[in-house]
């Protein structure tokens, strides 16, 4: 990881000579810290890009109750993130607010990963599937939202904190490549075995379950919390915390940005393996598009970071938006059945695969700042849960609209022969909803607020109070 995230892509030190000084983390001790990210994501993925298709193609439900199952489980899921945010903020432990939740995360989480991706049954019931995602987001909260906070705590400054998250985005992009080798290798390591979905899904399973535990033991063990000086000790009212929505508008815009940006994400990534499948014809190609996809996203991760030191955050984000926009449109007109355009391609889509995410979040530690010197409070796992809902919530309406769409609109089902109107009507929600979406984004951000000057302004405050408060 220290590889994928060099200290050269960080910004020099005369460039901000008027800055407060602030210690920058270790190469080795942020790559402890981002490595939870890894089974993260290699059990998020699968959850948007597999399970929906192996859950209406192999175990037998129709599309419709399969996106029922998973909308009604994210919208659980938006319900306990700012609940798990509070309880983070406000009841630490002797190692700290973060570290002691991701911990107790572990055990619900293999338990949960297990019964979804290797179900002892041959046709699952809706409730089964429904079950288990909820049981399964329980601990998923625990784990991301304290994660995320605890990143955000790490460091104050601007760009350090576009750095932290460069190390996790890299370990998010690579937790999605390594659990994408599995269903890509297996068939070709084992090519005179029946190799079929539920074997495929299993391995991923399997991947999340051996790693998670081990990159959590790791990040407690090696890397420390970050104390917070100012915070003031009494209970949030959650009207008072809630109305953050409604007057932070630093925090409305970024929370509009991420539940857009979860939107597109839901729709391009529910929908990919029947478009791979059904409308480009690439065969067993598809899952070789995606480990191209995450493979250029790590590729370009430090230029990202690169182009945001230049050009700040919101700057860099907005122009991630609009080359969306612009190179997704090419899937409805590369040629069919040719895998070479396609992973042309998806290597161009993925070249700022890790700017939403790492920017993001690294913007919403800013939100967090002035939030503290406002008001006195440490609610940085609140903010942090409030990211978490909009992006699950995104990602959860756009699962359940958009099989709704297919199956009772176009005609679509799952696994079977589908007339070329319900195929082209797939195409085209792919392509309509993220560009549209992606277009809006890039001009929410361009007039975003908080500038580095801003940031830096507000850290002077901070440290004043800090040095009055001892």
């Amino acid at each position: 990881m220290a590889d994928v995230i060099s200290d050269a892509t960080a910004p020099k030190a005369e460039q901000a000579t008027d800055a407060p000084t602030t210690e920058r983390m270790s190469g080795w001790r942020l790559s402890a810290f981002a490595g939870p990210a890894i089974p993260i994501a290699a059990l998020g993925l699968p959850i948007t890009v597999y399970l929906p298709p192996f859950y209406a193609s192999e175990l037998g439900l129709p599309l419709t109750m399969v996106g029922l199952a998973f909308t009604l489980s994210r919208i659980w899921d938006t319900v306990t993130d700012p609940i798990l945010g509070f309880l983070s903020d406000r009841f630490p432990s002797r190692w700290g607010r973060r570290r002691h939740w991701i911990a107790l995360s572990v055990p619900i989480m293999l338990l949960s990963i297990f019964m979804i991706f290797m179900p002892p049954v041959t046709h699952a019931s809706f409730g089964y599937l429904l079950g288990w995602m909820v049981f399964m987001y329980i601990g998923w909260t625990m784990l991301t939202v304290s994660h995320m906070s605890w990143g955000a705590e790490l460091s104050p400054d601007y760009d350090e904190r576009s750095r932290i998250q460069g190390y996790r985005e890299a370990a998010l992009i690579l937790g999605m490549l390594f659990v994408l080798t599995m269903p890509a290798l297996i068939p070709s390591l084992f090519p005179d075995a029946d190799i079929g979905q539920r074997e495929k899904v299993a391995s991923m399973g399997w991947f999340s379950i051996i790693l998670l535990p081990l990159t959590v033991l790791v990040a407690v063990w090696f890397v420390p919390e970050r104390k917070q000086k100012i915070s003031n000790a009494a209970p949030i009212k959650w009207r008072v915390a809630l109305s953050e929505l409604r007057h932070n508008s630093p925090l409305r815009r970024i929370l509009a940005i991420d539940l857009f940006g979860g939107i597109s994400t839901g729709v391009v990534t529910s929908l990919y393996l029947f478009l791979a499948h059904d409308y480009l014809q690439l065969g067993n190609h598809a899952e070789w598009m995606l480990l191209a996809y995450f493979g250029s996203g790590v590729v370009f991760v430090p230029l990202i970071l690169k182009l945001s030191y230049k050009f700040e955050k919101h700057r860099t984000l907005a122009g991630a938006s609009l080359i969306t926009a612009v190179t997704l449109p090419f899937v409805l007109i590369i040629p069919k059945g040719e895998p070479i355009y396609a992973l042309i391609l998806w290597v161009l889509m993925g070249t700022h695969l890790g700017a939403g995410s790492l920017l993001i979040r690294a913007i919403t530690a800013d939100i967090v700042d002035e939030d503290r010197l406002r008001t006195g409070e440490e609610r940085t796992g609140l903010f942090y849960a409030f990211i978490n809902m909009t992006t699950k919530f995104g990602i959860a309406i756009s699962v359940g609209i958009v099989y709704v769409v297919l199956e009772q609109g176009f005609g679509y089902r799952a696994g079977q022969e589908n007339a070329q109107s319900a195929i082209d009507g797939l195409a085209t929600i792919y392509v309509t909803f993220p560009v549209v979406l992606s277009i809006i984004n890039a001009l929410i951000l361009w007039f975003y607020p908080i500038t580095r000057a801003r940031q830096l302004e507000t850290r002077r405050a901070l440290d004043a109070l800090n040095d009055q408060t001892g």
